[in-house]
């Protein structure tokens, strides 16, 4: 058998399936804590729209110069009543996607494709480790929101201080701690990393949902796997990176 007759030898990497498109227009925008501005949009084929709390969106953000750039920015609501879905946004700067948010008004449209992302829920898991920073909140607060009774969880949020706390609904069993760099930029440090390598595991088989700043989020992953988590145990997501506007990264090494 030659090299060309071997099984596999030619095959294709596995490609993901394209994300689905859908025109949404805007039905409202205000301001919501701490320091967000929450645009609620809705669309022809909403009622097709499925997704797992924790997902994401790409927007197609209007840009100065008149093209548009590519955005995640996770779902914090789906209402299936009215037939609208809400996404948050921080108010940091004059970026593309804030200043979007700022200014846009009902009946203005927006392209958008997905969902996707797979820091989502882990229903076979007998407890859950969240952590992530201001950028993660709507996430988080959405993932808690939804989680079956009892869910045995722990949160840890990293914000700048006090005025970055919010309240947080859920029916699990939540330990939720707020984190605070206390005058700190934020960005990369070695903060929620030191709250994960004092976290006691837990007993039974868990899973961590670790989001934010990407070099935070991989040394936590590391710092887990090192405790004895496997890989398969942890989702992880990096949000943002300073200095890049725009991108996100999944993490897996």
């Amino acid at each position: 058998m030659t090299d060309h007759d071997k099984p596999g030898l030619h095959e294709q990497p596995r490609q993901r399936p394209p994300l689905r498109s859908w025109t949404f227009r805007v039905v409202d925008s205000f301001d919501v804590p701490p320091g967000m501005r929450r645009v609620v949009m809705t669309a022809d084929d909403i009622r097709e729209f499925a997704y797992k709390p924790g997902q994401a969106i790409l927007m197609m953000i209007p840009l100065p110069d008149g093209g548009t750039g590519r955005r995640d920015y996770t779902i914090r609501s789906l209402d299936r009543t009215l037939g609208t879905i809400s996404v948050d946004f921080v108010l940091h700067g004059e970026t593309p996607a804030p200043t979007w948010a700022r200014r846009v008004m009902p009946g203005d449209t927006i392209e958008v494709k997905g969902p996707r992302g797979g820091t989502v829920f882990q229903a076979d898991a007998d407890w859950h480790l969240l952590t992530g920073d201001e950028t993660c909140i709507p996430a988080i607060a959405h993932i808690l929101e939804t989680m079956p009774a009892g869910s045995r969880t722990f949160v840890f949020i990293e914000t700048g201080g006090r005025s970055g706390e919010i309240a947080l609904q859920t029916q699990a069993d939540a330990t939720i701690r707020w984190v605070h760099r206390n005058g700190a930029p934020a960005g990369p440090s070695e903060i929620m990393n030191g709250v994960v390598q004092d976290f006691p595991l837990p007993p039974g088989k868990g899973h961590a949902y670790l989001i934010g700043e990407t070099s935070n989020v991989r040394r936590q992953r590391h710092t887990l796997i090192a405790r004895g988590l496997t890989r398969n145990q942890i989702s992880s997501e990096g949000y943002w990176r300073p200095g890049r506007i725009g991108g996100h990264d999944h993490i897996d090494d």
